[in-house]
C-alpha cells in the first residue's frame, strides 16, 4: 500500500512517501522537509510534487498517517486540515499517531515520554510494559513542578536538552533521542492500518488542552 505520512507537529516539518509491506514492515520512499512558517502553503504542492516526483498519481495512495499532537497550535491544525481534505476527497483510511508513542517506540521497559510544551509545561506519557506489549497509560500536559515530582526515579526519554536537564537534576534515569523520523511515524502508521485502527476524515479531531497557551494533545492514539 502506498501511504502518505505528515507531521506538522514542531517548528519544522515533514512529509514523508511510503510503502505499507504485507509482511508489516513500512519502507520509505522518500521524504521532503517542511518549513514551519508557512506549512499551510506548503503541505498539499510538496504531497504532489513527491508524488510526481517519484512517477506516482494521487490515485495510487491507499492511506494517510498524520501525527495528531502534541505540539504546535498552528502547526498541527494545518497538518490535520490537510489530511483530512486529501483523505475525504480520495475516500482513504487515516492513521493518526501520538508524537509521544514514536518517541516511546518499542521500549522493553517501563518509561516516560517527555516533551517541552512551553510556558511552564511539559507534555508527559506514561508508558508500562504489559503482556500485550508497550501501553500507554496516560497522556497530558503538566506543569513543570509536577513533572519533577513524578520522574525521581523514573526512566525518562525526551528530544529536548531543558527537559532532559530538569530530569536529571530531579533525579531520573534519562535518555536523550532524536526527534522521531519519517520511518518512525510511517511504520506506526502503518501497524494502525493493518490493524484497523483508522479513522475517517470527520473523526479525526483534536482536544485542546490549553487553549490559551497555544497548546494541543490529540484524542486520537
Amino acid at each position: 500500500m502506498l501511504l502518505v505520512a505528515a507531521d506538522t507537529s514542531g517548528k519544522h516539518g515533514m512529509i514523508a512517501l511510503a510503502r505499507g509491506n504485507d509482511d508489516g514492515t513500512c519502507t520509505v520512499i522518500e521524504t521532503v522537509s517542511l518549513e514551519g512558517s508557512a506549512f499551510s502553503a506548503q503541505l498539499v504542492p510538496q504531497i504532489s510534487a513527491l508524488l510526481s516526483k517519484n512517477r506516482f498519481d494521487k490515485k495510487e495512495i491507499d492511506g494517510f498517517v498524520v501525527v495528531s499532537g502534541p505540539g504546535s497550535f498552528t502547526g498541527l491544525r494545518v497538518g490535520l486540515a490537510a489530511i483530512k481534505a486529501l483523505a475525504e476527497v480520495l475516500v482513504k483510511p487515516i492513521a493518526a499517531v501520538s508524537l509521544l508513542d514514536a518517541m516511546a517506540g518499542e521500549a522493553q521497559e517501563d518509561i516516560l515520554a517527555a516533551l517541552d510544551a512551553g510556558r511552564g509545561q511539559v507534555y508527559l506519557g506514561e508508558y508500562k510494559v504489559s503482556s500485550a506489549g508497550m501501553v500507554r497509560v496516560s497522556g497530558r500536559s503538566i506543569m513543570r513542578d509536577e513533572f519533577l515530582n513524578l520522574v525521581s526515579g523514573a526512566k525518562v526519554v525526551t528530544p529536548d536538552s531543558g527537559i532532559a536537564e530538569l530530569a536529571r537534576n530531579a533525579g531520573a534515569n534519562v535518555r536523550i533521542i532524536e526527534n522521531p523520523g519519517a520511518d518512525v511515524i510511517a511504520r506506526l502508521g502503518w501497524k494502525k492500518i493493518l490493524s484497523s485502527e483508522t479513522l475517517l476524515p470527520d473523526q479525526l479531531d483534536a482536544n485542546y488542552m490549553s487553549r490559551s497557551d497555544g497548546d494541543i494533545f490529540s484524542k486520537q492514539h
